[in-house]
């Protein structure tokens, strides 16, 4: 019988999150006829009271399991030789950070299974918590603008109890005439999508938004070749912007004069053009005052994120005109808030969990317990019995000592 462990996250600060729930650990048993343990922790987002109340065992040691499920980063330390794990490494693009990490895992013969790497044979990403990613931004990025021009006040996600109380504070609330820009064309895009129509706020085609005065909040959403041509001959074409990113230029900073609130969804890479460039937010015609940098690239797509917040505390100001880092909630024009949380998920941790949790039962536990090695599985091993794979070879300088 296979044996799975749910470890717990050791990782500084500790994640809450779970890559399943005592329900889907309960159904995965019944389902594949395997048997799970977790560890017992203590800040975990669904008690140990409520795996063993679903007759899930909980069992320090996780030794004898097969495959270990986590979430963040396994400490270096804690790693078990020949094992077969799966969680988020972040070492897929050379993270030096996390080069120990990978160097670990060849020495100890594991195999290496990186959620981010779990693909659908079109390429698309199984599993993720993008979805909460943008649901919890979006929030945070209303929240902000209340809070700037003591309009509204929103409840912190992290203090509701699920999505729903968050969600239910909306029907209390009439926001004024804004205009918000959205960017991104995935999973963390569709989150945000998903509290504008739970705030009623309306879509405007691009050039609408642009053009158009409107006496209800109103929100566009900017992706694709609405958002980048070709220097050359100002076309779009998807496949050529992914290969040469370096050809096309941004056309957001035509949006900055009449956006109130930004919240940037887009995924971005060195050589894809930046939304705007710092100088930018000096001009005297610019408006964003409030910024949802949601996918928190520090200097990335959004030029004047100076780094990564904390949920407790989510938004730092940045003076347009000196390009330094203040204090936030000031109504004033000079000030541009900006929230830059990148753990975004945490602060709904049991809906993130169990939206994740159930990818992974459809989409992956198949594949990963049948006899044969399934494309997709291979697809995302990064390393087995002390080597990289074929797919991940690119990495030999970084993972090899």
């Amino acid at each position: 019988m296979v044996r799975i462990g749910l470890i717990r996250e050791e990782k500084i600060p500790a994640d809450t999150r779970v890559a399943l729930t005592p329900l889907q650990c309960v159904e995965i048993q019944k389902e594949y006829g395997v048997k799970i343990q977790v560890a017992p922790a203590p800040n975990r987002c669904f008690a140990d009271d409520e795996y063993t109340a679903a007759g899930i065992e909980l069992n320090e040691d996780l030794s004898d399991c097969d495959i270990l499920l986590g979430i963040k980063e396994v400490p270096v330390d804690k790693l078990i030789a020949g094992k077969t794990y799966l969680f988020f490494s972040h070492t897929k693009k050379k993270q030096p950070y996390n080069q120990k990490l990978m160097r670990a895992l060849i020495a100890r013969k594991i195999r290496m299974i990186d959620y981010e790497c779990l693909t659908h044979p079109d390429g698309q990403r199984i599993l993720g918590f993008g979805f909460f990613a943008g649901v919890v931004g979006a929030h945070n990025g209303l929240l902000t603008y209340g809070k700037k021009y003591d309009r509204f006040a929103l409840k912190p996600a992290h203090e509701c109890t699920d999505l729903e109380e968050m969600v239910t504070q909306y029907q209390d609330i009439y926001l004024p005439h804004i205009k918000i820009a959205l960017t991104g064309a995935g999973k963390v895009a569709s989150g945000v999508v998903e509290i504008m129509d739970r705030f009623d706020i309306e879509y405007v085609e691009p050039d609408d938004f642009l053009e158009k005065t409107f006496n209800y909040p109103v929100y566009t959403h900017l992706k694709g070749r609405s958002l980048y041509v070709r220097k050359d001959n100002g076309t779009y074409h998807r496949d050529d912007f992914h290969k040469y990113p370096q050809h096309y230029q941004c056309m957001f900073k035509r949006y900055l004069p009449v956006t109130d609130i930004l919240m940037n969804g887009i995924y971005w890479d060195t050589g894809i053009p930046r939304l705007f460039e710092k100088e930018d937010v000096k001009d005297d015609s610019y408006k964003t005052t409030v910024i949802a940098d949601i996918t928190c690239d520090v200097e990335g797509s959004v030029p004047i994120n100076m780094g990564a917040s904390t949920i407790a505390d989510p938004v730092y100001g940045v003076h347009r005109k000196t390009l330094e880092r203040t204090l936030p909630f000031q109504p004033t024009g000079d000030i541009i808030d900006l929230m830059a949380v990148d753990n975004l998920p945490n602060e709904l941790p049991r809906d993130a969990s169990r939206h994740f949790g159930n990818h992974l039962e459809k989409f992956v536990l198949k594949e990963l317990l049948q006899g044969e090695e399934s494309d997709i599985i291979a697809r995302a091993t990064l390393c087995k019995n002390g080597t990289l794979t074929e797919h991940y070879e690119y990495l030999s300088d970084y993972a090899y000592e």
